[in-house]
C-alpha cells in the first residue's frame, strides 16, 4: 500500500463505517482477556489496531511492510516496526494476542505467515484474523486491493489448523450488506471501503452493520469472515 492511500485511509477512518465496524469487533473480542497483556498488530497500516488495543490498556506492537505505514504509525504514538508478516522480526512465545486483520489475503504464502502467528503467540495467547470471504464475490475490487485470494470457512479453518493453532470460532459479517455490495463491486470495481461516502450513506450501513451484529446472521454467507483461534499451551 502507498503513501497516498495510507493517507486517504487516515483520513477517513476514523468516520467510514466499514472502520468503525472493524474497531467494534475487535474491541468486543479483547473483553474475552481479563487482564490486558502484549499485542502484536500484524499488517497495521496506520496503527488503528493497536490504538484501539492501548485504549483497552493493551501493550501493542504494530508490524507492517511498507515504512510509510510504520512511520504513520509511529505518528499516532504507536510503536511500530517494519517487518514481513512471514518472517516476523519478533520473539516466539511473547504476545497473548496477535492480530491479522484483512492482511493473509494479499500474501501468497499464507500458510507462513500464519506459523508466524503462531510462533510468536504464547501457549494459550489468541489470535483474531479477519479475511474476505468467497470466490464468487471476486471482482476488480479485490484485484485493486492487491488480494490474491477469498476465503472460505474450509480453506480458513484448514489454514489456522495447519499452522498448529485451535480454531475456536468463525463468523460473518456483511451479511445482510452482501447483496448490495456485490452488485456495487462487481459492476463497478469501486473501492468504497477507501472512497468518501456521504454521511448519510455512512450512517446507514454503519446502522445495518450495527443491527447484523444483534442478529443471529454469523453463519450465513457474508463479505468477509472472522476466526479466533488460541495456541494451545
Amino acid at each position: 500500500m502507498d503513501s497516498i492511500e495510507l493517507q486517504r485511509i487516515a483520513r477517513i477512518e476514523d468516520d467510514n463505517w466499514w472502520y468503525r465496524e472493524r474497531r467494534a469487533t475487535l474491541s468486543a473480542e479483547v473483553l474475552r482477556f481479563s487482564v490486558p497483556g502484549a499485542a502484536v498488530d500484524i499488517g497495521a497500516a496506520a496503527g488503528t489496531g493497536s490504538r484501539v488495543l492501548a485504549e483497552h490498556g493493551w501493550h501493542a506492537t504494530a508490524i507492517d511492510l511498507s515504512p510509510d505505514a510504520v512511520a504513520l504509525a509511529r505518528a499516532h504514538g504507536v510503536e511500530a516496526y517494519e517487518g514481513d508478516a512471514r518472517y516476523l522480526p519478533l520473539p516466539p512465545c511473547a504476545y497473548d494476542l496477535a492480530l491479522a486483520l484483512d492482511v493473509l489475503e494479499h500474501i501468497e504464502e499464507d500458510e507462513r505467515a500464519a506459523a508466524e502467528i503462531a510462533r510468536v503467540l504464547k501457549p494459550g495467547g489468541m489470535a483474531l484474523l479477519s479475511v474476505p470471504c468467497d470466490m464468487a464475490l471476486w471482482s476488480a475490487h479485490d484485484v485493486a486491493l492487491g488480494r490474491v485470494r477469498r476465503y472460505t470457512r474450509r480453506t480458513l479453518a484448514e489454514l489456522v489448523e495447519g499452522a498448529g493453532l485451535v480454531l475456536e470460532r468463525t463468523w460473518s459479517r456483511g451479511v445482510l450488506l452482501r447483496p448490495v455490495l456485490r452488485r456495487l463491486r462487481h459492476r463497478t470495481g469501486r473501492r468504497e471501503d477507501l472512497a468518501p461516502l456521504h454521511p448519510l450513506a455512512n450512517e446507514a450501513l454503519r446502522l445495518t452493520a450495527a443491527l447484523e451484529r444483534r442478529l443471529p446472521l454469523s453463519s450465513c454467507p457474508g463479505t468477509r469472515l472472522f476466526a479466533r483461534a488460541r495456541r494451545p499451551g
